[in-house]
């Protein structure tokens, strides 16, 4: 039998249900252990699971992009892991058995460098998606060297296309390259800020969903 010692993903020891958590070095982690179908569950084990797996590949899929926005946060535990907890308790919603998540909500960086100011894409351009914004460089901690964070999610396919160490804030546009195989997909897009030398990171954007061309 497991016992939680902080909260649902916080000093997670042995099993609780098909979730599973331990410590390594001093770093909580958890996993999802695959269980049989004819094994009986209770309707909560089953929206946990629910939960957990919508979560979980969502968090998979974009895992680059979390080491570097939630860094300040793995204290005792893993960047993903803190992203896990944050998703979780604040961007998971929808009816049981059929859960969702709010790709508003679902930050995939948090920290108090001056954010997004106006971003927008564009995905007219076949195998390119292009992320402008204002320059904001002279407004709270902004720095001219800050770096964009953009990434592309393709749910459908369960993965993701970043680019971590982008154009200068004062630069207002990224381009990233996608797939030829991602034409005609819904893709999530997203995008952050991070200081030159990584220690400071603004809260991620979403910046709504589009067709790729």
């Amino acid at each position: 039998m497991g016992k939680i010692a902080q909260g649902i993903l916080g000093g997670l020891s042995g099993k609780v249900g098909n979730i599973v958590g331990g410590s390594w070095k001093g770093i909580d982690y958890i996993r999802i252990k695959p269980s049989s179908v004819a094994n009986p569950r209770t309707e909560g084990q089953v929206n946990q699971r629910n939960k957990f797996t919508i979560t979980l590949e969502y968090l998979q899929a974009t895992s680059d992009f979390i080491k570097i926005g939630y860094k300040s946060f793995a204290v005792k535990k893993t960047e993903f892991n803190a992203a896990m907890s944050y998703v979780l308790n604040n961007a998971v919603g929808g009816i049981a058995p059929n859960f969702t998540i709010d790709y508003s909500l679902a930050l995939l960086s948090r920290g108090s460098l001056s954010s997004v100011l106006n971003g927008s894409t564009d995905l007219a351009t076949p195998g390119q998606v292009t992320f402008e914004w204002n320059d904001n460089s002279a407004e709270g901690n902004a720095n001219v060297t800050d770096k964009a964070m953009v990434l592309v999610y393709n749910p459908s396919k369960k993965e993701s296309i970043s680019i971590l160490d982008g154009a200068d804030r004062t630069v207002g546009s990224q381009m990233v390259t996608i797939p030829n195989t991602y034409a005609g997909d819904t893709v999530e897009l997203f995008m952050a800020f991070v200081s030159a030398d990584g220690t400071q990171v603004s809260n991620s954007v979403y910046l709504g969903s589009g067709t790729a061309a």
